[in-house]
């Protein structure tokens, strides 16, 4: 099992280093390969915990000794980062649009999708709530999260992919809580977002305004996080809530070929994504909170994850190309909706 999460991030502040952008963790002396894993902002400890696991696995098959370097921010930062220059081998998002961005600008397989089981997502997570400790204001479901008086935060669907699931999260949500009346559906997303008091630019930043400076009644984030959070500042500080209703976020992972090629690290950036797929790295993700395939180890934490209907975006809104021109673009719905 992985380590408290308040220690892994203290380990992780002393390996860390600041660099484009994010963040890249900088390797203590040279090894014989070297691999560089884009990632989001906040998968900093999951990857502290699972890097070390694959360098073993990867040395007794191989024999090398393996260093792993690490970029961290929002996932479209990081995309961006790769195509003005960044040297990543491999991208394990937390949004199918940030990868495909890379396979449009063929540094990405066209079919990466297909390239790895369960559409190349390892695991997935769904967007909960975190609350103060006895739910003070009685939050169950999205339709709480709108009502007068209570004060919300979650990053910016602007610049974050999990502010984008939250956003359209709220919204398929109130699809079916209206069915589907439009008028009423954007009321609801005008007052839910008019309680939004911060808007980070990516996950970590609003965990720091929710639980450091303590803004807000609810804090909205991947379940795997709020988890994680409840963990490291305790249970009797903080509740989860998985509402009923809610999005299936998934985690794409991918090759960036051209970097990997160029780098002497196809096999080995092919090999690290797959390990993901194994009994023990997916024994580690749920750890983290994460919702994983392994049939045995989902039985294992089952008692961990409670039932909840599960949207797709294709399903709500046709897919991420048609979500993002509809909803993030330049004058659409969440432009529209916050000139209130």
């Amino acid at each position: 099992m992985p380590l408290p999460l308040f220690l892994r991030r203290s380990v992780l502040t002393l390996t860390l280093a600041s660099a484009m952008t994010a963040g890249i963790a900088a390797p203590a002396m040279a090894e014989d390969r070297e691999l560089l894993n884009s990632s989001y902002d906040i998968a900093r400890e999951l990857f502290a915990t699972l890097n070390p696991q694959f360098q073993q696995h990867w040395q007794a098959e191989h024999g090398d000794n393996l260093s792993i370097q690490q970029s961290h921010g929002g996932s479209s930062a990081q995309a961006r980062a790769i195509l003005q220059g960044l040297r990543a081998d491999v991208v394990t998002y937390n949004q199918v649009t940030d990868v495909q961005v890379l396979a449009d600008e063929g540094l990405v397989a066209a079919d990466w999708q297909d390239q790895l089981p369960n559409n190349a997502s390892p695991y997935y997570s769904t967007t909960a709530f975190l609350v103060r400790k006895g739910n003070p204001l009685g939050i169950d479901s999205w339709d709480d999260l709108a009502a007068e008086d209570v004060e919300l935060v979650f990053p910016n669907p602007k610049t974050s992919g999990n502010g984008r699931y939250t956003y359209l999260a709220a919204w398929g949500a109130a699809e079916r809580m209206f069915d589907g009346d439009e008028d009423q559906v954007r009321e609801f997303m005008r007052n839910f977002l008019g309680n939004v008091k911060v808007f980070d630019t990516g996950g970590r930043g609003a965990t720091t305004s929710f639980i450091e400076r303590g803004i807000g009644d609810v804090l909205i984030s991947f379940e795997s996080e709020v988890n994680n959070i409840r963990e490291e500042y305790g249970s009797d500080e903080y509740d989860v809530v998985v509402p009923p209703v809610s999005i299936l976020a998934e985690f794409p992972v991918a090759v960036v070929e051209e970097n990997a090629e160029r780098n002497g690290n196809t096999d080995l950036a092919q090999a690290y994504l797959e390990y993901l797929y194994s009994e023990e790295a997916q024994r580690t993700l749920a750890g983290f909170n994460y919702r994983v395939h392994d049939e045995k180890v989902v039985e294992e934490f089952a008692d961990r994850f409670p039932d909840t209907e599960l949207f797709e975006v294709q399903e709500v809104f046709g897919g991420w190309p048609e979500a993002m021109e509809t909803h993030f673009a330049g004058g659409g719905e969440l432009d529209q909706l916050q000139r209130r």
